[in-house]
């Protein structure tokens, strides 16, 4: 607790080191970024302990159906090794043959959550073959964080988000880059009050100056916000320097870099 906070990083991308350099070089592509760090687990614990960063939430996105299993088994592995300093979420993907299976298998390896990436994953929000996993993940409790928004396309807007989390209200969703990536502002003027929602900061300070951060985080409320960084595209230390340069209170804080976490996810760290 180096930082006079116990800090948790939710929202962190990594990859198998053979792979890691294509896996963010994709990423890079598709948003036309130049990622800040390599997409290891490896060199994440290394930033998280120069940073004073005590604990991040890791996660990776399956393109194709025959990838879940497999990324499942790679989050789960690398968790074990972290030496408690990691917690996993788990993939899905709408094409699977047996949703219901990957979502026993995921939770059976110990994960928390599921992490979704409609744009990446090429599919709407509200499409039908969705559906299934927001059922299974409401039986399972296992909340959803899911990539928001891109004034790009039309998969993750708030236009798709929001009959969701009407419909499955026992479900949690956390809204990756505070509800809507490029629509930051217009985003959380449709999402704000949603019992089920909370969002996370990453991929938002880069862009949005940090009065209008500070604004938006209040905006939905201290208490529906989690810190992420979106590691690799980001590098946490910077994050954290900005995260702590936004001028909130010690308590909106403290709700934001951990206590809230620990709450969606039923995390005792």
């Amino acid at each position: 607790m180096r930082n006079g906070f116990q800090v948790i990083d939710t929202h962190c991308h990594i990859y198998p080191e053979k792979i890691a350099a294509k896996a963010v070089a994709g990423t890079d592509t598709f948003y036309g970024t130049v990622a800040k760090c390599d997409g290891t687990a490896r060199r994440l614990l290394e930033i998280n302990s120069e940073a004073g960063i005590d604990h991040a939430l890791v996660q990776s996105v399956a393109t194709t159906p025959k990838q879940v299993n497999s990324i499942n088994n790679f989050i789960a592995e690398t968790v074990a090794a972290s030496d408690g300093k990691l917690t996993g979420l788990g993939t899905l993907h709408p094409d699977s043959a047996d949703q219901r299976e990957d979502v026993r298998h995921l939770a059976e390896l110990g994960l928390k959550g599921v992490k979704l990436h409609p744009d990446i994953q090429q599919f709407k929000i509200d499409d039908y073959r969705c559906l299934k996993i927001y059922e299974l993940c409401e039986e399972y409790g296992l909340p959803i964080l899911m990539h928001t928004g891109d004034k790009r396309y039309d998969y993750s807007n708030t236009n798709r988000l929001i009959p969701i989390l009407e419909t499955y209200t026992n479900l949690t969703i956390i809204g990756a880059h505070m509800g809507g990536w490029s629509l930051w502002d217009e985003a959380s003027k449709e999402l704000k009050d949603i019992p089920n929602l909370y969002v996370d900061c990453s991929s938002t300070m880069y862009w949005v100056p940090l009065d209008k951060t500070a604004e938006i985080i209040r905006r939905y409320g201290a208490d529906k916000v989690l810190f992420g960084t979106d590691y690799p595209m980001w590098d946490p230390r910077e994050e954290l320097k900005m995260f702590f340069e936004l001028g909130l209170t010690e308590e909106e804080m403290k709700l934001i870099l951990s206590e809230n976490v620990k709450k969606v996810y039923d995390l005792d760290i």
